[in-house]
């Protein structure tokens, strides 16, 4: 008898072992975000596998260039992970409209997140997300506190106001007032034009009249960017036009340039590399007394691949994505990648809490050009690259700067004809 039971007892103990072993589903992120491995390795994952005991998770990155092309194949030969890491509008929306991401509109989390948060991942009707936003990325100013203290300034409010401090750095000649170069074009795009832009074309009510064809690049709002641009030429230091990304933020982190037209993302670089006190400022706006407007754009998500054999665990895991729990965990994890969620995340890093603090005062918008503006040839997204540098260089006026983009648009798109 005694025998017979510990058979049984054993029997059942390994029926019940390889019951729960069956039931164990590991699921596989594909993303090209190869530089967070360690933070879903040691910090993301063990917070959700703790929750959810019987689902495994494995982070699995490409590297950032070739993620498009390996994403692709895996999705050809069925061997893609459950979770597709999705990048901001058209390339995203391919991967749906080929069936490849499933529509997530019905997830219970989707509701924590606004209208411009969605948008990145969302069909141009808005009748279907596919993706559940993780982050975006805010432009701005971030200054040397040092130096403005010791020139004698303050965090410029409007237009006058920034070109007063500049003036002011130009004049006590120990700081390159301005630190950005022109070599590499994009800088110029992004944390140049459409980054003080959103102020003059007011942010989303802009870019959705130029989407919709009711207002043109040639009108003042869309040229009035350019023409501030063709300003800061003479702010940038000897030999801008030859100066890489690089060369920007090293001359910025040793102290030799006292602002750093920025993107977000530099904050966890920054603050390992300078030595003095940073602060940050958004767009000053044009006239006193005008509602600011930044540029908050969004830069990461995730969906669901229509193909995953686990999409119920996956969907438990997309749930927690949308959560308080990962926007704290996710943002302050990676300062300077803000939670696009309605919760209320408090940033550790103090410079961070700074720049997030700006969407209490001000209207967030995308940059101008990503969605819909660049499917045909010329593409905005790039075409502005070139025309932006031309403005600070002076090689063309604001003017035919602005031409360029409306004659480029009008070739293609036809609420723009």
């Amino acid at each position: 008898m005694i025998i017979k039971t510990l058979v049984s007892a054993l029997l059942t103990t390994s029926v019940l072992g390889s019951f729960a072993a069956a039931q164990e589903v590991t699921l596989t992120i594909e993303s090209w975000r190869n530089d967070d491995l360690t933070i879903w390795q040691d910090k993301l994952i063990p917070a959700f596998e703790a929750a959810n005991p019987g689902i495994k998770v494995v982070f699995a990155p490409t590297a950032p260039a070739q993620y498009n092309s390996a994403l692709n194949a895996k999705l050809e030969g069925g061997t893609a992970g459950d979770l597709i890491t999705c990048r901001p509008f058209d390339g995203s929306l391919t991967l749906y409209d080929a069936g490849n991401l499933v529509d997530l509109k019905d997830l219970d989390a989707m509701d924590n997140f606004g209208d411009v948060a969605r948008s990145g991942w969302s069909t141009d009707d808005g009748a279907a997300t596919f993706c559940v936003p993780m982050a975006s990325v805010i432009h701005g100013f971030i200054y040397n506190k040092e130096a403005f203290e010791e020139v004698g300034v303050e965090v410029p409010a409007t237009v006058d106001d920034f070109f007063a401090v500049l003036d002011a750095f130009k004049a006590d000649g120990n700081y390159i007032p301005l630190s950005m170069g022109t070599a590499d074009q994009w800088e110029a795009a992004t944390m140049g034009y459409a980054n003080i832009g959103p102020n003059y074309w007011k942010g989303e009510e802009g870019r959705n009249a130029l989407i919709a064809g009711t207002t043109k690049l040639t009108d003042p709002e869309w040229v009035a960017p350019f023409a501030q641009l063709a300003r800061w030429g003479q702010y940038l230091g000897d030999g801008y036009e030859a100066q890489s990304y690089p060369d920007s933020q090293n001359l910025f982190t040793l102290g030799r340039a006292a602002i750093y037209p920025a993107g977000s993302w530099e904050l966890s670089g920054f603050n390992a590399q300078a030595d003095f006190d940073m602060g940050a400022f958004y767009p000053p706006v044009p006239n006193a007394g005008d509602e600011c407007y930044i540029s908050d754009h969004v830069d990461i998500a995730m969906g669901l691949n229509a193909a995953s054999p686990n999409a119920a665990q996956a969907k438990v895991f997309l749930e927690w994505v949308g959560s308080e729990e990962f926007a704290n965990l996710y943002a302050n994890s990676l300062p300077g990648f803000f939670s696009l969620s309605n919760f209320d995340v408090k940033m550790e890093d103090p410079l961070a809490q700074e720049i997030v603090d700006w969407r209490k005062g001000c209207k967030s918008s995308i940059r101008p050009f990503h969605q819909i503006l660049s499917r045909g040839t010329p593409g905005l997204a790039t075409e502005y690259w070139q025309t932006s540098v031309n403005a600070i260089r002076s090689v063309q006026t604001p003017e035919e700067a602005a031409g360029q983009l409306q004659d480029a648009l009008a070739s293609w798109y036809e609420p723009q004809q």
